[in-house]
């Protein structure tokens, strides 16, 4: 049975367990979010031993070669010595300029970071509270262009992050930046190329961000947005969008609900049935699907089967924080 050691005290990790797995059942105080590999909130370094290689799939490769791994999927063939990363190892810090609402249950959140925090839209960061809490979050502004950093945070029942955005931050209160992560970013190499983008609740925010670096950027391929609610208070920042569509004719915006009625400018049903009644042929497109986990692993092989290539299907799956 492999041990890990962290500050001084030895931990056994049972069969099939993981690193974060054991320290939790034994009392250990360590960071975690998505425990899934995907929001990497609970980054640690190995100090002595080797890091299974599934542990670092999706780390930076700066710290890959440093040692950092992921304890949420890292089931430990010997024993290792690990540590909590150093908050200047992977933070950056934050102050919080404003927050502004969006719709009933989503808010604009700008940060301002004191340092240079390098990123592209779309991307996601891992906020990280002065009590340690940790969440992820897609960033919907552009590095070139704005100031402050961008992030659209949903109300969550009982959550514990967004439920302090929403009712108790304020101007001036000090966060951290850990990031960022994921490969939802607009590649420029290849402007003429299709893009479709999918998006539910605050899955908009990365598809905001992709679609504004787009347009800087002057893309001159179709550019198909397609924005899924269950009724029409689950959409937000349609009048930005719906100006930005006046103002450049390759962006194609959709909104698209379970429930309601059907207009001009609103489509009712299913949303892959919606998707695919206008493009059912993807062959060369670059497909952006964000939001609802379930839809996005759905919609991933229905994309793929229309023809987009597994290579260019980007996808960020908003997993809910355990606990």
């Amino acid at each position: 049975m492999p041990h890990v050691e962290l500050e001084g005290k030895s931990y056994a990790v049972e069969p099939d367990e993981t690193v974060l797995d054991a320290l939790l059942r034994q009392g250990v105080n360590a960071p975690y979010s998505c425990k899934s590999g995907t929001c990497q909130s609970c980054l640690m370094r190995v100090v002595t031993g080797t890091p299974p290689e599934a542990s670092q799939v999706g780390v930076k490769e700066s710290l890959k070669m440093r040692g950092f791994f992921l304890p949420c999927v890292c089931r430990p063939e010997s024993d290792l010595v690990i540590a909590k990363p150093d908050a200047a190892d992977v933070a950056a810090a934050a102050t919080i300029i404003s927050t502004d609402a969006l719709s009933h249950d989503v808010v604009r959140l700008l940060l301002k970071t004191e340092s240079p925090f390098d990123y592209r839209s779309g991307q996601f960061v891992n906020l990280v509270r002065e009590d340690g809490l940790i969440r992820s979050y897609s960033v919907a502004s552009l590095p070139h262009r704005d100031e402050h950093l961008e992030l659209h945070i949903r109300k969550i029942p009982g959550g514990k992050m967004s439920n302090w955005i929403h009712s108790e931050v304020q101007p001036g209160d000090r966060v951290q930046v850990r990031g960022p992560s994921g490969d939802c970013f607009y590649l420029p190499a290849n402007r003429d190329q299709n893009l479709l983008l999918v998006g539910t609740g605050t899955g908009l925010a990365p598809l905001y961000g992709i679609i504004q670096d787009a347009i800087h950027h002057q893309h001159r391929g179709q550019i198909a947005l397609f924005q899924g609610a269950l009724n029409h208070t689950g959409l937000y920042l349609v009048d930005e969008l719906c100006a930005l569509t006046q103002q450049h004719a390759q962006l194609n915006y959709r909104r698209c609900l379970v429930q309601g009625e059907p207009s001009e400018q609103i489509e009712v049903g299913a949303l892959d049935q919606i998707i695919f009644k206008h493009h059912p042929k993807l062959k060369d497109w670059r497909v952006y699907l964000c939001g609802n986990p379930d839809l996005v692993t759905m919609l991933r092989k229905k994309v793929f089967l229309a023809g987009a290539s597994m290579k260019e299907i980007h996808s960020d799956a908003f997993i809910m924080a355990k606990g």
